[in-house]
């Protein structure tokens, strides 16, 4: 769900470029089957590369530094008890398009939306094993939260200022003052004071992939860092709710403050991204509506 940033322009991209980058820089693929993969994802281009791999172009500036990052990092975090991306190769700037871009193997499932997944209690406890799992790979190599991942794992102290304005954005949508608690209820608690781990940074439906009613797969690791780790809490509210959200948590094994911190984390990064796709992505848009709600419900059980 990465926030674009309004100064960053985004490039065309057709199949026609996307043939002509592979036929330029790896011909012993361009002769395959290309099919764009509709997402309501917005940093990158996707396109089914014959029937196992996948073509991943990025449209904005700001996303194309995750190709490197990807390219570097992915292959050291296996194993993972669910299936991520592998990348088979990775392209230049070439034929008027200006930035890197890779070539992974493709995974097969659909986005894990809560209509297609048999047990929400079975899928809890698969995403904290993915996690838990995730945070016990050795971060110390890792690059630290910031820019590059849009600071998705920083204390989230951080997220204070577009939070605010998110707040005053939707407050014909939601009530301000309901949602100034649930995000100052987050923010009273300690920051992360461990070493940091790794994070995904994205885990949301649109980065998870189902097949026969489970999940299988986690994709797009382009906001990966390493940092404080309740950033991939968000989860627990855009996905799970009541007896699956407690699941989670108890599969986690993880502090009240790290709870607390998580949800800071689910409801900020829903606000900012509903105030700036509220007209323009009505997928995204509709999630964090969904992801507030459930903080909300939350915070009104728990006070």
């Amino acid at each position: 769900m990465a926030r674009q940033d309004q100064t960053d322009e985004e490039v065309t991209i057709d199949e026609a470029l996307a043939r002509r980058l592979l036929a330029r820089q790896h011909p012993q693929w361009a002769n395959l089957a290309l099919r764009p993969v509709i997402s309501a994802g917005t940093d990158n281009a996707i396109f089914r590369l014959g029937e196992t791999m996948a073509l991943r172009l990025p449209r904005l500036a700001r996303a194309a530094g995750q190709v490197e990052k990807e390219q570097r990092w992915l292959p050291l975090l296996r194993p993972l008890p669910l299936e991520i991306p592998t990348a088979l190769g990775r392209g230049a700037p070439d034929r008027g398009y200006p930035f890197q871009w890779s070539v992974y193997g493709w995974l097969e499932g659909e986005n894990a939306t809560p209509e297609r997944l048999q047990d929400l209690e079975e899928a809890a406890r698969a995403l904290a094993g993915f996690i838990r799992a995730l945070q016990a790979i050795d971060a110390g190599d890792g690059p630290l939260s910031g820019q590059h991942n849009e600071f998705r794992g920083v204390p989230l102290a951080e997220r204070e200022a577009p939070t605010r304005q998110a707040i005053g954005a939707l407050s014909t949508l939601f009530d301000p003052f309901r949602l100034t608690e649930a995000w100052e209820a987050s923010l009273a608690v300690p920051p992360w004071r461990e070493a940091p781990r790794w994070v995904h940074g994205d885990i949301q439906s649109g980065n998870l992939l189902a097949r026969a009613g489970r999940i299988r797969a986690v994709i797009d690791f382009g906001l990966m860092g390493v940092g404080d780790p309740a950033c991939d809490l968000t989860i627990a509210w855009s996905l799970l709710c009541g007896r699956s959200r407690g699941v989670f948590r108890d599969a986690l094994e993880i502090d009240e403050d790290s709870w607390l911190r998580g949800r800071g984390w689910a409801l900020s990064v829903a606000l900012v991204a509903l105030a700036y796709y509220l007209e323009s992505n009505p997928v995204l848009a509709d999630l964090s509506r969904r992801t507030i709600e459930e903080v909300l419900t939350d915070f009104d059980a728990r006070r």
